[in-house]
C-alpha cells in the first residue's frame, strides 16, 4: 500500500430502501422513490461528503412480491441525467443490461450523460438475474448463467469499440474553411460477432474522460473473470474481512493475468453503516428497522434471490430446505453463498430468511467505530473504498457528518475533489483512443530501422 492510496466512496440511492418493510419506517419518504427533491438531496449530500460518485440500481422485472422500491422507481439514465444539471463533481453511475438492451443504444445513452455531465458517467455492466426480464423482452428465453456473461464480454466489446468512434480532435468546426471534421478521425466499427452484428460510427464523441467508468457487479466465478479484463471498479458485497480480502487478492491478480496493473481496477463493497451517538443509541437504530420485517416478508424477501422460490411450503424451524440448481442460474455467486452457509453452520430457514432480510452490518457503533471498521478493510486491502447504502434518509447525512470528519483527519480520504470527471477522481486510466494509438505506433519499416 503506498501512502498516496486515498477511500473512495460511492452512494446507492435506494428510495424507500432494499428492505421490504424499510418503507414503514417514519423517517422514510413513503414515495422517494419517485421523488426527484429526495434524489438531488441524497446527491448532493454525498457530494458535500466528497464522495466519487452516486450509484442507481435497477432491474427489468417485478411481481407483486418485489421489494417496494423495485415496484416503482425511476429509469437510470433519466434519473441520472437530471442529477447531472445539479451536481458538479460527483460521478453518476447506472445500472444497465447486457442480456437485454442493444450495445449501440447502450453505447449512445452513456456517452450522452457522459458529456451532459462533463466526464462524470459510469455504467454498471449487469446480466439480468431473473428469468422473468425474458418475459418483457423479445428476447423469449433467458439465457444460461454462463451465456449471460459471453454475452456480456461480447456486448461490452461492442460499447467500448462504438465509443471509440471518434478520435479526441476530429471535430475540427472550421467556419471558414467549411471542415466540420476530419473523416480520416472517425471509424466504423464493423463488429459481427456470435451474438451481435454492429456496424457503427456513434453520433456523438467522447467526453473528456475518454469514456465512461465501467462498472462490474458479481461475484460469481465469471463475474470476477469478466471483471478482471474489462471492469474499471468492481461493486461487490462481503460480510467478513477475510471473504472481502479473499475477493480482493482474486480480482486484482486475475487483473494482473490480463496484463493490467492492480490498481487499474477499484474494489467496492457495498455496506450499510449505521451511527450513533453511542453503540447503544446504533444499536436501537438498527432494531428499530429490524422490528418492522416479518417471517412471512423476510420469506418473500429471500425467495427473490432464488428467481422469486415460495419458501413459505417449508417448515419455518426445519434445516434450510436442499434447493438443488434452484438460485444457480439467478443471482449465483449470492444462492450459492447462502446455501453454503446454512449448510455449514446447520441454520433453519428462519434463520436464513431474517439474516438475508434484515442483516445486521459490521459496520455499526458510533461514528469512530465505523471509521476504525472502514479504516481495518482499507488497510487490510479487503477493499479500495464502499458503496454506502443507508436504509435511513437520515443516514448518508451521519455519514458525511460525522465519519467523513474522522477519516480525513486520519489522513484517508480526500479533503476536496481531486478532478472533476469521475475517472480522475477514483484515478483510473484515461482509455487511450484505439484508433489514435494505431496512428501513433511506429510502422514496421521505421521500428526495423
Amino acid at each position: 500500500m503506498t501512502d498516496s492510496r486515498k477511500l473512495k466512496f460511492g452512494a446507492i440511492i435506494h428510495g424507500v430502501g432494499g428492505s421490504i418493510t424499510g418503507w414503514r419506517h417514519p423517517k422514510v419518504l413513503s414515495d422517494a422513490s419517485v421523488n426527484l427533491d429526495f434524489y438531488k438531496r441524497q446527491a448532493l449530500t454525498a457530494e458535500e461528503g466528497k464522495f466519487d460518485l452516486v450509484f442507481i440500481a435497477d432491474g427489468l422485472y417485478i411481481n407483486e412480491k418485489s421489494i417496494p422500491h423495485f415496484l416503482n422507481r425511476f429509469e437510470p439514465l433519466t434519473i441520472l441525467s437530471a442529477l447531472a444539471a445539479v451536481t458538479s463533481h460527483i460521478g453518476l453511475v447506472g445500472t444497465l443490461s447486457t442480456s437485454y438492451s442493444e450495445p449501440f443504444t447502450v453505447a449512445r445513452q452513456f456517452a450522452s450523460l457522459d458529456k451532459i455531465s462533463g466526464g462524470r458517467a459510469g455504467w454498471n455492466v449487469v446480466t439480468s438475474p431473473l428469468e422473468g426480464s425474458a418475459r418483457n423482452h423479445n428476447i423469449r428465453n433467458h439465457p444460461a448463467h454462463a451465456d449471460r456473461y459471453e454475452i456480456a464480454e461480447e456486448h461490452l466489446d461492442v460499447v467500448r469499440g462504438l465509443w471509440d468512434s471518434w478520435e479526441d480532435d476530429a471535430f475540427v468546426r472550421d467556419k471558414e474553411s467549411g471542415v466540420f471534421f476530419d473523416p480520416d478521425k472517425l471509424h466504423t466499427l464493423n463488429h459481427t460477432g456470435r451474438y451481435f452484428s454492429v456496424e457503427g460510427p456513434l453520433n456523438i464523441d467522447r467526453s473528456k474522460q475518454g469514456q465512461p467508468v465501467v462498472f462490474q457487479a458479481g461475484s460469481s466465478e465469471a463475474g470476477k473473470s469478466l471483471a478482471a479484463r474489462s471492469a474499471d471498479t468492481v461493486f461487490t458485497g462481503h460480510e467478513r474481512l477475510e471473504d472481502a480480502q479473499a475477493f480482493y487478492r482474486d480480482v486484482k491478480q486475475r487483473a494482473i493475468a490480463n496484463g493490467r496493473q492492480a490498481q487499474d481496477i477499484a474494489i467496492l463493497p457495498g455496506i450499510n453503516p449505521i451511527v450513533g451517538a453511542t453503540r447503544e443509541e446504533a444499536e436501537a437504530k438498527y432494531q428499530e428497522i429490524a422490528s418492522l420485517m416479518t417471517i412471512e416478508k423476510a420469506l418473500e424477501y429471500l425467495g427473490r434471490f432464488f428467481d422469486h422460490h415460495d419458501f413459505s411450503q417449508y417448515e419455518l424451524d426445519a434445516p434450510f430446505p436442499d434447493l438443488g440448481d434452484i438460485g444457480s442460474n439467478s443471482f449465483k455467486s449470492g444462492t450459492d453463498k447462502i446455501k453454503q452457509d446454512a449448510k455449514e453452520q446447520g441454520l433453519t430457514l428462519r434463520q436464513v430468511a431474517l439474516r438475508s432480510a434484515t442483516p445486521k452490518t459490521a459496520f455499526i457503533g458510533t461514528a469512530e467505530d465505523v471509521a476504525d471498521r472502514i479504516q481495518e478493510w482499507f488497510e487490510a486491502e479487503a477493499a479500495d473504498g464502499f458503496i454506502v447504502h443507508t436504509d435511513l434518509p437520515s443516514g448518508l447525512r451521519s455519514f458525511v457528518d460525522h465519519v467523513v470528519p474522522i477519516l480525513q483527519e486520519r489522513g484517508l480520504y480526500r479533503l476536496d475533489y481531486e478532478s472533476d470527471t469521475l475517472r480522475g477522481n477514483l484515478g483510473v486510466p484515461i482509455p487511450e483512443n484505439r484508433y489514435t494509438a494505431q496512428r501513433q505506433q511506429p510502422s514496421t519499416v521505421e521500428a526495423s530501422v
